[in-house]
């Protein structure tokens, strides 16, 4: 079809021709430009809402930090002993201060380690409670053998 053939049709056949033609060639742009701003979007999406645990320790971290630096030191955690003792460990830069990222990497290692401990606390006792339900019926089968003597 050449362009005087297209100029003769109908101007509403005219448009919707060039609404075609332009789809087209528009399409494969349009697509990859939302997955590019799917992914953007994603990428930059707010966090999951903080939990009442993760606003407490905000909280507080705020209450701790006196010159409000957003950082704690060694003397601004000094009333509070845990805190003191867990000092070190927390600040995982030694750098001397203690931020909000290394007060919640600290926090997620303690309570692997508080998880872990009570599962293995749970393990033992399952293994006890087990073990005490199965001494009675071994001492039953015992006593059941004795008394067939």
């Amino acid at each position: 079809m050449n362009r005087s053939a297209l100029l003769r049709r109908p101007p509403l056949l005219q448009a919707a021709v060039v609404v075609l033609l332009t789809s087209a060639f528009m399409l494969p742009a349009a697509r990859a430009q939302a997955a590019e701003n799917a992914a953007t979007e994603q990428a930059t999406a707010s966090p999951a809402p903080m939990t009442k645990g993760e606003i407490k320790a905000q909280r507080e971290f705020k209450m701790l930090d006196f010159n409000k630096d957003g950082k704690l030191s060694r003397a601004e955690v000094a009333l509070f002993p845990r805190l003191s003792a867990a000092f070190d460990e927390a600040d995982t830069d030694k750098d001397g201060y203690v931020s909000y990222a290394e007060v919640q990497a600290f926090a997620v290692k303690y309570r692997a380690e508080r998880d872990k401990a009570k599962a293995k606390a749970r393990a033992e006792e399952a293994k006890a409670a087990e073990h005490a339900a199965a001494a009675p019926a071994a001492r039953d089968k015992k006593e059941g053998e004795g008394s067939k003597d």
